[in-house]
């Protein structure tokens, strides 16, 4: 094997696994260590730079940096990374004055954002704060698109929202409410220079099964439902209700179902429970709350009777797999189901629709009704229109609209000054040494042995009296402290010199989970089955030195290492660094738009 390049801007990032997981790449060790620290505005200011919705996000995100996160395969719990940055929310200081502002000198260039929902707001943000008119239009008279109409406020509330919606719009972009924006040939005859189309996946599937349009009074959609509820529209529902759907919308629907007067509410879903989209935490408070999860059955029929909803009958279902792997479902062979309800709510799924937007102005739309977008610079095949967010790619979540957000900013800053699209600004990277001495560190590497920390919530019957009632409490300031301190801080590399090493196996005697080993060379496969550990992960990378004096290669797991120090501690001669690696992922008017990857 070739001696592992560290100089590539990827090497490094991958193994912080929480970043390189995280869509819109979020230092995530680098705001946890402000919050052990007691620097809350500081680890809000890094959140707010990357994923614009720090108190929105650590009340609402899926979450993909935990699953990634380093701290889970040791003890099966990581670190509860969308928390901690809720800490940070809440206990910052007033930063509106720390915030870019919009130039006073505007560049010339018009952008129009339809929708005002994540991905379009961080579009403004970015393009407002050097110098673009940005003007962003919706439907809604406030900004926050699914976010403040389809999301609970027992998860979020409406002040945190405005909060933040406000800090992104306080860039310079203009909000304009109550247009809905109904002709895009018309929207283009205004003279924008660029387009951005954000606006969401807004309408929720049905089911065409036998009789829906009988019971159609007591059967609704369930995005619609929960914006009906938002709107005020809706105060009540039955007592027994039957949610069809196992993804996070569902479980949106089932919790705010039993506030409204739902006392046996059952989510219906066509999998098995570990297979649900839905999170797993929300899972759990919708069945810590009273709902009741029934899986592997799939809805044939709702019954009726004069006009009203009696009830859905249910085929049981089991998984097999055909001849290509591939899950398919059959019947069980046993008895339909029949749930008896007064209510269903249908969440099953949501998809895009564009009526506004004219079949002959040259949009390609695929197959699934989306249009074709480029997944690097998210432009239509219309130029200078772009889209983002659930409007894109269908629906995600709130994190990956704003990574689409920054990359869509990236292309319509490039468009408006006849740059390549596809010419995207590398990332600014950085590797520090963190020594203060030969053995001495300027951050704290100590592992706790404490467990992943429990957000503490209001207690159940209180919690559903009321619909605006916050259930989470967030941590203390004791748990926070306590959680931020179990981050292994992955961002801190060990770094090896081949030169300086004298090959006395000190490294490989400390290391406390064997990821280290001085082998001959040999093909990957080889040297990976030749470790003292083998890297079975082929997920993540193998560090490669230069050959030492015998000859041997120094090689070390990335999977398993625990970036606990301990090499570099024990090391007599400095072979081993600790070493901070900072990756600054590039936004439009990124000071290194047109330079080359480095690491300093």
């Amino acid at each position: 094997m070739r001696a592992t390049d560290v100089k590539n801007p990827d090497y490094f990032h991958r193994v912080i696994d929480c970043q390189w997981a995280c869509p819109a790449h979020t230092p995530v060790p680098e705001y946890i260590r402000r919050i052990a620290q007691g620097d809350y505005q500081g680890a809000y200011l890094i959140n707010w730079k990357s994923n614009v919705f720090p108190g929105i996000l650590g009340r609402t995100c899926d979450r993909p940096c935990e699953p990634a996160c380093r701290r889970g395969r040791l003890e099966e719990q990581p670190v509860a990374i969308c928390r901690l940055k809720r800490v940070a929310a809440d206990l910052k200081d007033d930063i509106a004055g720390l915030l870019p502002k919009a130039p006073r000198d505007k560049n010339g260039k018009r952008v129009a954002c339809v929708g005002a929902g994540p991905a379009s707001l961080t579009v403004a943000r970015d393009l407002a704060a050097i110098g673009y008119e940005v003007v962003v239009f919706d439907s809604d008279s406030r900004a926050g698109g699914m976010m403040r109409s389809q999301i609970p406020k027992f998860r979020l509330p409406d002040e945190v929202i405005d909060e933040e919606v406000g800090y992104a719009l306080s860039t310079g972009a203009t909000f304009v409410a109550a247009r809905r924006i109904a002709s895009l040939r018309a929207l283009i005859a205004e003279g924008y220079d660029a387009i951005f189309v954000g606006c969401g996946a807004p309408h929720g599937r049905d089911l065409a099964i036998p009789g829906r349009g009988e019971a159609a009074r007591n059967v609704r959609i369930g995005i619609e439902w929960l914006a009906s509820v938002f709107f005020g529209h809706t105060h009540t529902i039955g007592r027994r209700v039957v949610v069809l759907g196992g993804g996070n919308t569902a479980m949106d629907c089932c919790r705010s179902a039993r506030r409204l007067g739902g006392e046996e509410v059952k989510v219906v879903v066509r999998s098995g429970y570990a297979e649900m989209k839905a999170s797993a935490w929300e899972k759990e408070d919708a069945v810590h709350e009273g709902v009741e999860i029934l899986n592997w059955l799939v809805p044939k029929a709702f019954t009726h009777e004069a006009g009203k909803l009696t009830g859905v009958t249910f085929e049981r279902v089991r998984p097999v797999k055909d001849e290509h792997g591939r899950r398919q479902l059959v019947a069980a062979g046993e008895p339909d189901v029949q749930i008896p309800c007064d209510d269903v709510l249908i969440a099953v799924g949501q998809e895009n629709a564009f009526p506004w937007i004219e079949a002959d102005l040259g949009i390609k739309l695929n197959r699934s009704g989306y249009p074709a977008i480029d997944p690097t610079t998210f432009a239509s095949s219309l130029p200078g229109v772009f889209f983002g967010g659930d409007a894109a790619f269908g629906p995600k979540n709130i994190i990956t609209a704003v990574a689409h957000g920054h990359e869509a900013a990236i292309s319509i800053d490039a468009f408006c000054h006849g740059r390549s699209l596809r010419d995207r600004p590398p990332p600014m990277t950085n590797l520090v040494s963190q020594k203060m001495g030969l053995h001495e560190w300027s951050y704290d590497h100590a592992i706790t042995l404490d467990r992943r920390h429990v957000v503490p919530q209001v207690e159940r019957a209180a919690a559903l009296r009321n619909l605006r009632t916050e259930v989470e409490l967030g941590f203390s300031l004791e748990q926070a402290l306590g959680e931020a301190r179990r981050c292994l801080n992955c961002d801190v590399q060990t770094v090896f010199s081949a030169p300086a090493c004298i090959e006395c196996d000190a490294c490989v005697d400390i290391c406390p989970i064997d990821c280290i080993s001085f082998v001959p060379n040999a093909p990957e496969d080889e040297v990976r089955r030749s470790l003292n550990a083998p890297a079975v992960n082929l997920d993540q990378p193998i560090l490669v030195s230069e050959p030492v004096k015998s000859l041997k290669v120094m090689v070390k797991d990335e999977d398993l290492c625990l970036h606990c120090g301990l090499c570099a501690d024990r090391c007599p001669t400095g072979a081993w660094d600790m070493e901070k690696y900072t990756i600054e992922m590039a936004q439009a008017g990124h000071p290194c738009r047109s330079k080359q990857p480095t690491i300093s």
